[in-house]
């Protein structure tokens, strides 16, 4: 069971249609509180709230690094946020209280399943989820290939704690709420909202460790942006070419994902490093290739005895901001357009549904 530490919330509000509020699934990981008021013209959100630096705080208000993630409970952050009961009745859901370094895959189970359970509810109308923007991009991944609604899924977080000058979590929470609540929303996928812009989860990555604008996917652009808090697209609704999805309902809480490790490629490589992964437990690998996902001979030597003896998946990404990786071949497997964070979470769950080589080939080289 995965330990999280929660707040004392009081439910006080009733919910859609003057009922009280269902229940969440799993109470004992989650913990819930309402707005006060409720008004019966405006949508339905749920946030869900797992910390990051958007719940985060420091001991001066001009610090930006050095700061305690998740210190702030999502009570807080809507307080911080009154607008938000003039663009909908919310709710939030305490998942976690951690930086976005300490999510495992427990918590992204818990996560997928309760979201999913919220968003089959007719009283809710699109979920927000509050999270750390170091892996922020591993998540929405994640959640983009387990969830199967046409309701809007919003990741957001913040680069600047709670407590610093100009913090930009209370804009960014206000944004991704409105976006939530907007029917125009729908049918798009997982999105991820920060500075003023709305991007798609599915090619979506952390470009710049300190900057307000890091989240970009640079070959494939933005969904839109914000004018006056207002979301506007670019495009109709659409989803990325053949992407799949899995079914992750009926998994027990608790559970956990094959083990798939990431080796960096650079020159001279040590060739071991694959080999002891696999011993070490790892079912599968994705290799963080130079340029193209290019690999040493004595690395590819060790990598071809790997699939040859141990039947090991492995999948060729690269180490560069973008690009594609085109099929290897004769042994491993080409990552297309994933970078190497993304890749990992798709070969786990493949792995978890029973994928073999030929079903891996067809979700990861499908633009080959």
């Amino acid at each position: 069971m995965v330990s999280f530490k929660f707040l004392s919330l009081v439910c006080t509000a009733s919910y859609a249609l003057g009922s009280p509020l269902p229940p969440l699934a799993e109470p004992i990981l989650a913990v819930r509180a309402n707005t006060v008021t409720y008004n019966a013209s405006l949508p339905n959100v749920t946030i869900f709230a797992t910390g990051g630096t958007i719940a985060g705080a420091a001991s001066s208000s001009g610090q930006t690094t050095g700061y305690q993630a998740g210190a702030v409970g999502i009570a807080a952050l809507l307080e911080a946020v009154p607008e938000i009961v003039n663009i909908s009745n919310v709710q939030g859901v305490q998942v976690a209280s951690v930086g976005s370094e300490s999510i495992t895959p427990s918590i992204l189970l818990n996560l997928t399943q309760l979201i999913q359970k919220e968003l089959d509810s007719p009283y809710c109308q699109g979920v927000v989820i509050t999270h750390g923007t170091d892996t922020l991009e591993e998540s929405a991944f994640f959640l983009d290939l387990t969830i199967r609604s046409e309701k809007p899924v919003v990741f957001v977080g913040a680069m600047r704690p709670s407590t610093a000058i100009s913090a930009d979590g209370p804009i960014n929470l206000l944004e991704a709420v409105t976006l939530a609540a907007d029917p125009a929303a729908k049918g798009r996928g997982a999105m991820i909202v920060l500075n003023d812009r709305i991007a798609n989860a599915y090619f979506t990555t952390k470009t710049n460790a300190n900057a307000l604008d890091t989240f970009k996917a640079t070959e494939q652009g933005f969904l839109g942006f914000f004018i006056n808090i207002k979301p506007k697209f670019y495009y109709h609704p659409a989803l990325p070419l053949d992407k799949p999805y899995f079914d992750l309902s009926g998994v027990k809480s608790g559970a956990e994902l094959p083990q798939v490790d990431i080796i960096y490629g650079y020159q001279a490589l040590n060739p071991a490093i694959a080999t002891a992964a696999v011993a070490s437990g790892a079912k599968g690998l994705v290799l963080a290739g130079m340029g193209a996902g290019g690999w040493t001979d004595g690395g590819n030597d060790a990598i071809e005895a790997l699939i040859k003896t141990n039947k090991t998946p492995v999948i060729y990404s690269r180490r560069t901001m973008d690009g594609y990786v085109e099929p290897t071949g004769s042994f491993g497997i080409g990552g297309g357009f994933l970078n190497p964070q993304k890749a990992r979470i798709m070969l786990q769950l493949a792995l978890h549904a029973g994928y073999g080589e030929a079903q891996l080939k067809t979700i990861f080289e499908y633009y080959g």
